[in-house]
C-alpha cells in the first residue's frame, strides 16, 4: 500500500458548509502537523484557519500532496476544478481524493501524472489485489472499534486511543479502513469497497504480524446490527483478529440509522454478539471499554450516564472527546 506523502494542501472546493468539508477538518484535527495550507475555489466560504495558498505557493513551500478534502452531494469532481488539478501535477504535487468519482477517470489527468511521475490516489477505490483471509494466528496485538450502529464515533475513538497510547510510549499505530482515516495516517484500505470474499484478507494486511509489544488500533466500519452494512463489519472482525475491542455508541439514538424499524440492542447483547463473532479467529478477545458520544447531554448528566453504564456493563466507559480515554488505555496495558 503506497503512502500518501505529506505535507498536505487541503482543497475545500466550492464549499459553504463545514459539514461537506468534514474530511479536511478530520485530517486537520488529527494530523495538524501534516496540514500546511488550504485552497478554496470560487464561492468557497469554509475556513479551517490554515494559510490560504495557491498551487504555486504550496509547491514552493514544500507541500507534497493536494488533498480533495470535501464530500459534496454526489461525490463528483466538477470540471471547474480541472485547472487546479492539472496545475498541481505540473507544479510537482500528487493528488489524493476520497470522492466517488475517480481521478483516474478524468480525461488526460492520468497521462499528465505519468508524464510527470506524479501519483493519483483514489482512496475510496482500492487498486491492489487482496488475498483470501486465512485466520492464521499472527504476532502483535490488535484493537478494533465496533459500534451499536454506523456513524457512532468508531474512527474518533480509535484515534483517541492511539494518541493516548503513543503519549505513554506504547508501540501503537492507527490502521485506517475508510477514506478519511487513510488521509489521516497516509495509508490504509477503504474496506467497504473491497469485494466481500477478500475483506478479511485485506484486514489481515492492514494489521499484519508485528512485534509482540505492538498494537494496531483498527478503525471500525459499519455495525453487526445494521442490516445493510453488517457484512463488512464481520469481515473486518475476522481479519483484524482483535485481542481487544471497544464498543462505540451515540447517546440518545434508539434505532438503526437509515432503517428505523430496527431498534438498537442492549449493550450487553451487543458485546456478546461481537465477542461470539470475534472468537472465531481469536478465542481470547475481550472488551476493554466503551466510548460514548454524549453531546446531547449536559456535563453533569453525561458523567452520571457514563458512571451508571460502567457499573452496568463492567468496563470503563467514557466520552473520548469530553473526557479522554485514560481509563480504557489503563485496561489495555493490563492485557
Amino acid at each position: 500500500m503506497e503512502e500518501i506523502q505529506s505535507p498536505y494542501l487541503l482543497c475545500l472546493g466550492n464549499e459553504t458548509e463545514l459539514t461537506f468539508a468534514k474530511t479536511a477538518k478530520g485530517i486537520l484535527d488529527w494530523r495538524p502537523e501534516k496540514c500546511k495550507g488550504q485552497i478554496g475555489l470560487e464561492g468557497c466560504t469554509v475556513d479551517l484557519g490554515l494559510p490560504d495558498l495557491s498551487i504555486e505557493e504550496a509547491a514552493n513551500n514544500g507541500i507534497k500532496t493536494l488533498i480533495l478534502g470535501v464530500a459534496p452531494p454526489g461525490g463528483g469532481i466538477p470540471e471547474s476544478w480541472y485547472p487546479m488539478l492539472f496545475g498541481a501535477l505540473e507544479s510537482g504535487l500528487d493528488i489524493a481524493s476520497g470522492l466517488h468519482d475517480k481521478l483516474v477517470n478524468v480525461p488526460n489527468l492520468v497521462a499528465t501524472a505519468e508524464r510527470l511521475n506524479r501519483q493519483l490516489f483514489d482512496v475510496r477505490h482500492p487498486t491492489q489485489s487482496f488475498p483470501v483471509g486465512t485466520g492464521s494466528k499472527r504476532a502483535g496485538k490488535r484493537l478494533l472499534a465496533v459500534g451499536t450502529d454506523c456513524a457512532v464515533g468508531k474512527m474518533y475513538s480509535a484515534l483517541a486511543i492511539e494518541k493516548e497510547m503513543k503519549a505513554r510510549g506504547i508501540n501503537a499505530d492507527f490502521a485506517a479502513t475508510g477514506q478519511t482515516g487513510i488521509f489521516i495516517c497516509g495509508k490504509g484500505v477503504s474496506v467497504d469497497a473491497v469485494v466481500s470474499d477478500f475483506v478479511s484478507g485485506a484486514s489481515e494486511l492492514l494489521s499484519p504480524e508485528n512485534t509482540p509489544d505492538h498494537w494496531d488500533i483498527v478503525e471500525g466500519q459499519g455495525s453487526l446490527f445494521h442490516p445493510s452494512y453488517a457484512a463488512v463489519t464481520l469481515g473486518l472482525i475476522h481479519g483484524s483478529q482483535p485481542d481487544a475491542m471497544v464498543l462505540c455508541h451515540e447517546v440518545g439514538r434508539t434505532a438503526i440509522i437509515g432503517v428505523e424499524d430496527y431498534p438498537l440492542s442492549e449493550f450487553q447483547d451487543c458485546m456478546e454478539t461481537y465477542l461470539n463473532a470475534a472468537r472465531l479467529t481469536n478465542k481470547n478477545v475481550v472488551f476493554v471499554g466503551a466510548c460514548f458520544n454524549t453531546s446531547s447531554l449536559s456535563d453533569e448528566d453525561a458523567k452520571q450516564y457514563l458512571a451508571d453504564t460502567e457499573n452496568s456493563i463492567g468496563i470503563p466507559c467514557t466520552d473520548p472527546y469530553r473526557y479522554g480515554v485514560v481509563s480504557i488505555v489503563d485496561r489495555i496495558e493490563r492485557i
